[in-house]
């Protein structure tokens, strides 16, 4: 699902708050190989709360990235989320697909908490259904995207000398690099979490559609904040700290801030657990999958199935997916989750759907 047209070859561009990713895949005989990816670290203050607010300084930044994978195609899918992005399941009265748009149109406004206006609307249709009236209805996936933050993201692509042909939602390119490398039982519900340096995506999904999507606004940098706050450290030294890279006489204290942090963010995802259950008390989540730069946390994976009692792994966006020949792969098995939603990105050039 996206807001915009696709066509292909595309280059997936995840710009988030700490960083911006690109990957690059083409066709192959078994299905997609990489063609070619990239990373780059973001300044701080490039990108506040899910807003870019140094628009020169983020196209330099994608111009860098671009240029150190060598991709070559101009196009470029991109993905926003947060507060700005509003995704539902709902049913419409409608008493076949031709109907659904003119009924959107109509009663959009009780679903999307912003105005029509300020925002682009799409759906995908999952089924017939039945309305709270017992009328003949269609369920849909709405989503909403406003303007402005589409805006953002689209602005400096152009910035960089690129084309924004796509604009995806984090959630949904979650779910396509899920799908691209993972098969599982039709009949199975499946969490996939992507949690990033300042958001974790969350979409509970079933036979090939989102049941739930919920944007949560924590991330990795909760647990850099913490270190810094509490050891009186710089931020590069929090980080170095908060990955392993650097030990001392204070290792005790820093396990119980990092775990303190953990317990928040599980914390977070049992509420957004419970609502799932309380919007859908028929179905039981079978498997966990995180992603993201966040889920290098050790033991981040553990932690979760042991709060939950769902098994829990780290998505591997390449599992199925060919390694070019120009690949490094040590390069790509240290980003590996991380490259998650620019996959899912990436893989709307090749999309039917």
């Amino acid at each position: 699902m996206s807001l915009f047209n696709k066509r292909k070859p595309l280059v997936g561009l995840d710009i988030g708050s700490s960083s911006v990713k690109a990957v690059e895949l083409s066709r192959s005989k078994k299905g997609y190989q990489l063609t070619g990816f990239a990373w780059e670290s973001l300044n701080p203050d490039i990108v506040v709360d899910g807003a870019i607010m140094d628009a020169p300084a983020m196209a330099a930044s994608i111009r860098e990235t671009l240029a150190a994978g060598k991709f070559k195609p101009k196009r470029v899918a991109t993905g926003v989320s947060g507060h700005s992005v509003i995704v539902k399941r709902v049913v419409v009265p409608a008493a076949n697909s031709d109907e659904v748009e003119a009924s959107i149109q109509l009663d959009a406004e009780q679903y999307i908490p912003f105005e029509l206006s300020e925002v682009h609307l799409d759906y995908q249709v999952v089924g017939p259904s039945t309305t709270t009236g017992d009328e003949p209805g269609m369920e849909v996936v709405l989503v909403a995207a406003k303007r402005d933050k589409i805006h953002n993201h689209t602005n400096v692509i152009g910035l960089a000398g690129r084309r924004p042909e796509v604009v995806d939602i984090d959630a949904f390119a979650l779910q396509n690099a899920f799908e691209a490398n993972y098969s599982v039982d039709e009949n199975a519900t499946v969490a996939l979490l992507n949690i990033g340096a300042s958001l974790m995506n969350i979409n509970i999904t079933k036979r090939g559609m989102p049941l739930f999507i919920r944007d949560v606004p924590v991330g990795g940098n909760q647990y850099t904040d913490i270190l810094q706050k509490e050891l009186q450290l710089s931020f590069q030294e929090a980080e170095d700290l908060k990955l392993g890279k650097n030990g001392g006489t204070e290792a005790e204290m820093v396990q119980s801030l990092l775990e303190s942090i953990t317990d928040m963010l599980c914390t977070e995802v049992q509420k957004t657990f419970d609502f799932f259950r309380e919007t859908y008390p028929r179905e039981t989540i079978n498997h966990v999958f995180i992603s993201g730069g966040t889920s290098h946390m050790h033991g981040l994976a553990a932690k979760i199935q042991d709060t939950f009692g769902f098994p829990t792994d780290v998505l591997n966006p390449f599992r199925s997916i060919e390694l070019g020949p120009k690949v490094d792969a040590a390069a790509l098995t240290s980003l590996g989750p991380s490259l998650a939603v620019a996959v899912g990105l990436a893989l709307r050039g090749w999309n039917d759907d």
